[in-house]
């Protein structure tokens, strides 16, 4: 059933997005799945469940709400009702609210701003001890990633570690990472740090495994990031 609404609620990449060189191709029994290219500048912060907002109308300010961020990514406001906030900047989150109070005010201007921020969760799975949901507790980057997991099983392909973002456009990027090489004291094997809701995938032997993983892992569990599921579900159902 969660597969089901994944799929049918997937957004729709931009067609700018291109795939990955040969080396980052995931191939499987059912075709291949083709990732963004990884881009390194801060992609901005984006409202997610569990962070709460300063929602300001300023032209009926008996509206004003402190409100939090629910599972489903929608905040709850008087009159307006639920208004789908998640997944937007803060100039996006207010335009959303000031639609939402178009039929009943005329021309609201509306001010959203992040008044606290709910858990900065990561994914860790595959070939690690304790493969789950994890709040980072500091900038890490995915050898700390793997070590909140539990560590590298004996088998973990450790010098090609998959770490999966959402993209700007919503698409889905793709970075591997060389912690053999971290472990050996080369920091340039895993220079980026990782950012709330990314994914590091641990393989056994190749990132080719990263598709399958996907496939079985994250449409069957509660996602990090709805958004983003949707977009991984539409890198796999439309590629």
């Amino acid at each position: 059933m969660i597969r089901s609404t994944l799929i049918l609620a997937c957004v729709v990449l931009a067609s700018c997005g291109t795939s990955q060189p040969d080396h980052y191709s995931q191939t499987s029994s059912w075709n291949a799945v083709a990732y963004q290219d990884w881009r390194d500048e801060d992609p901005g912060f984006r409202l997610a469940p569990g962070d709460a907002i300063e929602v300001t109308v300023h032209t009926a300010p008996e509206l004003n709400r402190t409100v939090t961020i629910g599972p489903d990514g929608r905040v709850n406001l008087p009159l307006a009702g639920p208004v789908m906030v998640a997944g937007r900047t803060d100039a996006e989150a207010a335009s959303a609210v000031a639609d939402a109070y178009t039929a009943m005010l005329r021309d609201p201007i509306v001010e959203v701003n992040v008044d606290g921020y709910g858990p900065q969760n990561i994914l860790v799975g595959g070939q690690v001890n304790s493969p789950g949901m994890y709040e980072m507790p500091s900038r890490i980057g995915a050898l700390e990633a793997v070590m909140l997991a539990g560590g590298f099983q004996d088998d973990a392909a450790r010098g090609e570690i998959v770490i999966l973002r959402r993209a700007r456009n919503g698409g889905v990027m793709m970075r591997v990472v060389n912690l053999r090489d971290t472990l050996r004291g080369n920091a340039s094997g895993d220079p980026i740090p990782l950012s709330r809701h990314d994914i590091v995938f641990v393989p056994r032997t190749t990132v080719s495994e990263v598709t399958l993983w996907v496939e079985q892992y994250v449409y069957g569990i509660l996602p990090l990031d709805q958004a983003f599921s949707y977009a991984i579900a539409n890198a796999i159902n439309n590629r």
